[in-house]
């Protein structure tokens, strides 16, 4: 048990160092950044699918099931190029809000889609969290764009997910391996303009070829972890992420944060706290209390 939890530690851990890597590129642009990702991440899952002899799986997929993992496709490339975007352009800490209330976005969307039924405390930390980011924007002048469009695109993508049959690396090379066309074509495209694929100075080419070891390391340590750890312990584990992102934000990168901004993250937390705690008490009651609202 420890092990596999020790693996989610490290997923969450490694996700949420990812501001120090993706601020290495702040020189390149976010289409090239994420052209590499693309293609170096599918190729990485590739020689991973083709080691453990599971092309059989990749080979049967049907028609349909194809086109879920198409349109996942779509919403991770979203969600991979507003949070590239947004940590190369400074904005760290809302990207960690982003991922703060995506539990919470996903329980709206279960609500909406799925026609699931929210108990009174749920609706609570959906209300606060909604007053947090209503908060933010008034303080700020404007939405907090970056962390609603990571939230909405992150948690459409795992709805989508809940339909999608296949195991963790085969769905995701299927899903990096849509994406690599277009990517292609654009770095291709970038070579003709004069930019070119690799550039002048080899550790940040380098850099580029490691997105894909970064992608798909914490993905795999994930989707171990996630079979032998309870879900109580991966609900905990998910907001580690985030907070390291906030705290790199604030005090690696010195990014603005006034007292007007901390209130609205204190109703975020508060929420969020307010969800996971009623989640672990759900979990740990006796099974005749199950159908108690």
């Amino acid at each position: 048990m420890n092990r596999w939890l020790w693996q989610g530690v490290a997923a969450y851990a490694i996700w949420g160092t990812f501001p120090l890597y993706w601020s290495l590129l702040r020189g390149v642009p976010t289409a090239q950044v994420m052209g590499h990702r693309i293609v170096w991440s599918c190729l990485v899952l590739a020689a991973l699918v083709a080691a453990t002899r599971r092309t059989a799986t990749i080979r049967s997929v049907a028609r349909r099931t194809l086109g879920i993992y198409a349109i996942a496709a779509v919403l991770i490339g979203v969600n991979w190029t507003i949070y590239v975007w947004a940590v190369t352009s400074g904005f760290v800490v809302e990207t960690s809000l982003g991922y703060f209330i995506t539990p919470l976005v996903n329980v709206v969307l279960g609500v909406a889609v799925l026609r699931e039924r929210l108990r009174a405390v749920q609706w609570a930390a959906v209300a606060i969290a909604a007053a947090g980011v209503l908060h933010l924007a008034r303080t700020s002048g404007a939405p907090p764009w970056i962390a609603l469009g990571l939230a909405a695109s992150f948690g459409t993508y795992g709805l989508i997910k809940k339909r999608a049959p296949l195991p963790p690396v085969e769905g995701l090379f299927i899903e990096t391996a849509v994406l690599t066309g277009p990517a292609l074509l654009y770095l291709l495209f970038a070579q003709r303009g004069g930019e070119g694929v690799f550039l002048a100075d080899p550790s940040t080419d380098a850099l580029l070829v490691g997105t894909g070891v970064l992608t798909v390391i914490p993905l795999i340590l994930f989707a171990s972890a996630v079979r032998h750890v309870s879900l109580s312990a991966m609900g905990i584990l998910q907001f580690f992420s985030p907070t390291m992102q906030f705290l790199f934000g604030v005090f690696f990168f010195r990014e603005p944060f006034s007292k007007a901004q901390l209130l609205g993250f204190v109703l975020v937390w508060a929420a969020v706290a307010l969800f996971t705690a009623d989640g672990l008490r759900r979990r740990q009651a006796p099974v005749l209390d199950e159908g108690v609202a």
